[in-house]
């Protein structure tokens, strides 16, 4: 039982940052192949927005997960509240992103008359956008450091329990 808990504990941490550390990637592969930026765009949010609902979900299941450890004896119970507090943090950054900051984005994108990239860069709206686009970068920047250090501490957390 403690393997399938440990197992499962695993898989959401690879999901949800395998999808974080890939992300980046697909969202250039769109931009480089779609020759409208306009498209490409809307592609990129309703993946953003699928991330982020996978991250969250990920990220409930491994704090459960986290949660009911020691109780199991899978882990010790100082040794998990580090990661469980750094999977709250990424929590509310992955919510913050997506009912804060996309829809911000979304509405600027309207605003401008639908293609923010046809958009005069000096209008307040598109210079909006860009603050928000970089906001968003930026959080999304943090869930992956901190997703990293989660790894990390319950590493950290499993040769404690072994010691």
């Amino acid at each position: 039982m403690k393997t399938v808990l440990r197992t499962l504990l695993y898989l959401a941490f690879i999901v949800w940052l395998g999808a974080e550390v890939f992300f980046p990637v697909v969202a250039a592969i769109t931009f480089m192949t779609v020759p409208d930026t306009h498209i490409a765009g809307t592609v990129v949010g309703s993946l953003l927005r699928i991330l982020h609902s996978m991250g969250m979900v990920s990220g409930i299941i491994a704090l459960a997960l986290l949660a009911l450890a020691p109780a199991w004896s899978i882990y010790k119970p100082r040794s998990v509240l580090a990661p469980m507090a750094l999977l709250v943090l990424m929590i509310i950054c992955t919510a913050y992103s997506q009912w804060i900051i996309i829809p911000a984005m979304e509405r600027d994108r309207i605003t401008a008359g639908g293609a923010i990239n046809t958009a005069d860069p000096q209008n307040a709206t598109t210079a909006d956008f860009n603050r928000l686009h970089n906001r968003s970068t930026h959080v999304e920047e943090a869930v992956v450091l901190l997703g990293l250090a989660t790894v990390v501490l319950v590493a950290r957390a499993e040769t404690a329990r072994t010691q």
